[in-house]
């Protein structure tokens, strides 16, 4: 349960950057580097939910990374 509530409100933090990247099309402020090197970390993770077999792990990663790619196609189109 506790990690089901934590990866839902961590992957949440990422949906309020993603409407506003898309409502005011402009990535001015979000770092490439940054979002590329978060989104490597969290397919890692997504990875290590599945050998160990972690359901929360696997879909809220899962989840993170399309929001990650959302952000970085926006930043590539709006940037």
């Amino acid at each position: 349960m506790v990690g089901l509530l934590a990866g839902t409100l961590t992957t949440l933090a990422f949906l309020p950057q993603v409407i506003r990247a898309w409502r005011s099309r402009s990535t001015r402020d979000l770092s490439t580097g940054m979002l590329i090197i978060f989104l490597i970390g969290i397919v890692l993770w997504t990875f290590y939910g599945m050998e160990i077999g972690s359901f929360p792990m696997i879909a809220s990663n899962a989840t993170t990374i399309g929001l990650v790619g959302i952000l970085l196609t926006l930043k590539l189109k709006y940037g």
